[in-house]
């Protein structure tokens, strides 16, 4: 992937890696390479990165979600996001309300992104060949951002929802003023809100915990 990134014109392509002989196979094929020896749930991106900020990875399946959660704390400078993922994350992150794997990455991601399935890759396109199916998906950011200056709030209040998805909002969300959250939500589970339902929340919820 770096070598066909690094035939684009006018990029400046920074690379972001932790394994020193990873570093070492990188330095011996690209010379010039610029390589930020470090772990990318750790970077600060402010420091390393400018606006507009495409980010493009085949990231490592066990800190998905982490390396998600770093893209939408640094959303205000990345444009653009392709990843190859899990297949099965890929589909939660896809999905919509009333799916069973709607959840907190669903409503998250797709508040701020418009995503786009890219393409399906099997098992036996990998060498060795790993035991799960994987995906690509790419992150378009949405011209028309959410009036979310919380974004920590709005996160804790669809985590909150989402962890105790079999409970109805009124129960999930008990350490928030239930009296602020709208009447026809209080009967409703977490899977049971459209990503507009869950920014209304948070808009009425905003400076309101008890």
């Amino acid at each position: 992937m770096t070598k066909y990134l690094l035939q684009k014109q006018n990029i400046n392509l920074k690379v972001v890696e932790l394994d020193n002989e990873a570093i070492d196979v990188l330095k011996s094929k690209f010379q010039n390479i610029n390589i930020i020896n470090a772990d990318i749930l750790k970077v600060d991106f402010n420091q390393h990165f400018s606006k507009p900020l495409i980010v493009i990875g085949n990231i490592p399946y066990n800190i998905t979600g982490p390396i998600f959660f770093k893209i939408l704390e640094n959303k205000e400078i990345i444009e653009q996001v392709v990843f190859m993922i899990q297949k099965e994350v890929a589909q939660r992150i896809l999905s919509k309300e009333g799916s069973k794997v709607y959840g907190i990455l669903s409503v998250l991601v797709q508040i701020f992104f418009e995503i786009e399935h890219i393409i399906d890759v099997r098992p036996q396109d990998f060498e060795p060949v790993p035991k799960v199916e994987s995906t690509v998906i790419r992150l378009n950011k949405k011209a028309q951002q959410p009036d979310i200056d919380n974004f920590n709030l709005f996160k804790n209040i669809v985590k909150a929802a989402f962890n105790q998805r079999r409970k109805t909002l009124k129960n999930a969300l008990s350490l928030y003023d239930i009296n602020k959250i709208p009447q026809q939500y209080l009967s409703k589970r977490a899977e049971q809100l459209s990503i507009e339902d869950f920014f209304n929340l948070y808009k009425n919820l905003q400076n309101k915990l008890k």
